[in-house]
C-alpha cells in the first residue's frame, strides 16, 4: 500500500487502537503523530492501515459536554472566566486548545515552545500576562526499561518555576505533564494538575478541558474535582490533581 505524508493511518500492531497523521516517512518507516492523543511514535510501513473516514477528530463532542456542565444565567448576570496561558510543545495541539477555548469565550493566550525551553521562557509570559491558569503541555513518554521520560523534567523544573511565581495555588493554577509523564514528581514541584497517575497517554484536549472547567467555575468555591476529571478522555487514570476554588468572576445586573 502507498502511504503518503498527512494520510491518517492506525496500527496493525496495536489493534488500530489510535488513530495516527503520518508527518514524515525515511526509508520504510512512517513517522507519526496522534490525533487525538499526545504521542509520536514511528512504524514500518507494513504495519499500517489507511483510515479512510478522516472524520476522526471529536472536540465538538467533548465541547458540548463541558457546555452541559455549566447552566450559566445569562438573563440576569455576567461572568468573567479566569485568564489562561496555554504553552504547548505542539503546534497543532495548540491550535486545537486554543479553538477550544474560544467556544467558551475564555480569554486564553497561545505560546508554542519546545518543552526543553519552556523554564527559560515561562516567568516571562506570567509576569507580562498575570495568568489565573497556566497549562504546560506538549509531549512525553515513559520509557520502562530504562525508568525514564522524556520530558517530565522539562516539565518539572517549568512547574518549580511558575510556582515560584506565584505559590498560592488558588491565585495560579498550574495544569502540567503529556502522555504518561511522571505525575507524582509533578505534583511535588507544585503543579495543581498533571498526568499521568497511570502512566497512559492522554488527549491532546484533557489539560484544555480541565484549564477551561477552572476557567468557568466561582471563583469562591471549590471545584468537585472528581466531577472535572471526569470530563477529561483519560479521566482519574491520565489526569489527577488537588481541589482548588474556581477563577470566574460572577457579576450582577448583566
Amino acid at each position: 500500500m502507498l502511504f503518503n505524508i498527512g494520510d491518517i493511518v492506525t496500527r496493525i500492531s496495536y489493534d488500530n487502537d489510535i488513530f495516527f497523521e503520518i508527518i514524515d516517512i525515511k526509508d520504510n518507516i512512517a513517522y507519526l503523530k496522534g490525533i487525538n492523543i499526545r504521542l509520536e511514535a514511528d512504524s514500518i510501513l507494513d504495519d499500517l492501515i489507511k483510515v479512510n473516514d478522516h472524520n476522526v477528530i471529536d472536540d465538538e463532542r467533548i465541547t458540548e459536554d463541558i457546555t452541559n456542565s455549566f447552566n450559566l444565567d445569562r438573563e440576569e448576570y455576567f461572568y468573567l472566566p479566569g485568564k489562561i496561558l496555554h504553552i504547548d510543545g505542539d503546534e497543532s495541539y495548540l491550535d486545537r486548545c486554543m479553538n477550544f477555548y474560544k467556544k467558551f469565550n475564555i480569554m486564553a493566550y497561545g505560546v508554542c515552545l519546545k518543552e526543553k525551553d519552556i523554564e527559560f521562557e515561562i516567568k516571562k509570559y506570567l509576569e507580562e500576562l498575570n495568568p489565573d491558569i497556566v497549562v504546560i503541555t506538549g509531549h512525553d513518554a515513559y520509557y520502562k526499561k530504562k525508568n525514564d521520560y522524556k520530558n517530565t523534567k522539562n516539565f518539572i523544573d517549568s512547574v518549580k518555576i511558575a510556582r515560584s511565581y506565584e505559590k498560592n495555588q488558588d491565585k495560579l493554577v498550574i495544569i502540567a505533564g503529556a502522555c504518561q509523564s511522571d505525575y507524582e514528581e509533578l505534583i511535588k514541584a507544585g503543579a495543581t494538575f498533571a498526568s499521568s497517575p497511570k502512566r497512559i497517554n492522554i488527549h491532546a484536549l484533557d489539560p484544555a478541558i480541565i484549564a477551561s472547567y477552572i476557567a468557568l467555575y466561582d471563583r469562591n468555591k471549590v471545584i468537585d474535582i472528581i466531577d472535572v476529571l471526569s470530563k477529561t478522555k483519560s479521566g482519574s487514570d491520565g489526569m489527577g490533581g488537588v481541589a482548588v476554588k474556581g477563577s470566574m468572576y460572577v457579576g450582577y445586573p448583566r
